[in-house]
């Protein structure tokens, strides 16, 4: 997960251009300034200045102004030195985006920014139904699913209390019990067609609500805070990026750790996607039962019917 990803000549040109015509810029902008700077001098001192001393409403037209610039020039210097804190801050957490909006605006920056980084061999997520995630035409993660080889995914168990609990947590009359096994057999059937399709997918289920959705693909991190009583498509959105130079720093790797520490457990179980069975092992991670994964309320037939399991979606 950690190792290092080279970055494509071609990012590495369009990165160097960028950095070119910058320095570019900023060295035209200040020969500019410099060789304005008598000429401007010259024209206050002995063409504007004489003209604005004589005439009384000219000077306190004068003063106005200057005093509504400096008000504004130092509370242009307070924000950047606000600014400047919290991108200090930014950098410390390894925060590379954070938005609480669902416009269409954001998310196709969000997207843009899941799409730019470089391909991860592999994925892990960790989140309730997966269906936003999978399902969803408009997903941050079709490209990189399609792209990735190895993918790690642990879901709510369809069947547990913690499921019954969220739902009636939720206000939202259209979320119901029904509704949120039908999304999670939704996702079962297109990971199916992961499976099937040759990639390396493992899939568990875990019997207690996780308090974070973890998306880790690559070198980022996405978050979103599993709140009682909110969809987690509702909930504020973070990404973390891993510091290789010094990864003890940000929340990359407690995000990460998080996920690990999930995954490991020896109680949850595997999903089996030829058999359709949840495969129980013991501590001594010897296979101890299989019993056939039957989600309640007939949202089975989501597994069976959907034409997701037929096809990946784009």
């Amino acid at each position: 997960m950690w190792q290092h990803q080279q970055r494509r000549p071609h990012q590495i040109l369009a990165s160097g251009l960028r950095h070119g015509l910058m320095h570019v810029t900023i060295s035209l902008l200040a020969v500019g300034i410099a060789f304005s700077l008598p000429s401007i001098a010259q024209y206050v001192l002995f063409e504007w200045w004489p003209k604005t001393q004589a005439d009384n409403h000219s000077l306190m037209v004068t003063e106005i102004g200057l005093s509504a610039l400096l008000v504004l020039l130092f509370n242009a210097l307070q924000i950047l030195w606000q600014i400047r804190h919290v991108l200090a801050a930014a950098k410390n957490a390894s925060l590379v985006y954070a938005t609480e909006s669902t416009s269409k605006s954001a998310r196709k920056k969000a997207k843009r920014l899941a799409e730019s980084s470089s391909s991860p061999r592999d994925l892990s997520i960790l989140t309730l139904t997966g269906f936003n995630t999978f399902v969803e035409p408009d997903s941050l993660f079709h490209k990189v699913l399609n792209a990735a080889y190895e993918i790690r995914v642990m879901l709510l168990d369809p069947r547990s209390e913690a499921t019954s609990r969220l739902v009636d947590a939720i206000p939202d009359q259209h979320v119901n019990l029904q509704s949120m096994r039908e999304e999670i057999a939704e996702t079962i059937a297109h990971l199916t067609a992961l499976h099937d399709a040759g990639k390396r997918v493992t899939l568990k289920f875990c019997e207690h609500a996780p308090l974070w959705k973890v998306v880790v693909a690559g070198d980022n991190v996405w978050v979103q805070h599993c709140h009682h009583g909110f969809e987690v498509k509702q909930q504020p959105e973070y990404v973390f990026a891993l510091k290789r130079g010094a990864p003890r720093q940000g929340f990359f790797v407690p995000f990460y750790l998080y996920f690990l520490e999930h995954w490991n457990r020896q109680n949850h179980p595997v999903y089996d996607f030829d058999s359709k069975e949840l495969v129980y092992r013991a501590c001594t991670g010897q296979q101890a039962r299989r019993i056939p994964l039957r989600i309640p309320d007939n949202a089975e037939s989501f597994l069976e019917q959907s034409h997701l399991s037929k096809r990946i979606s784009a």
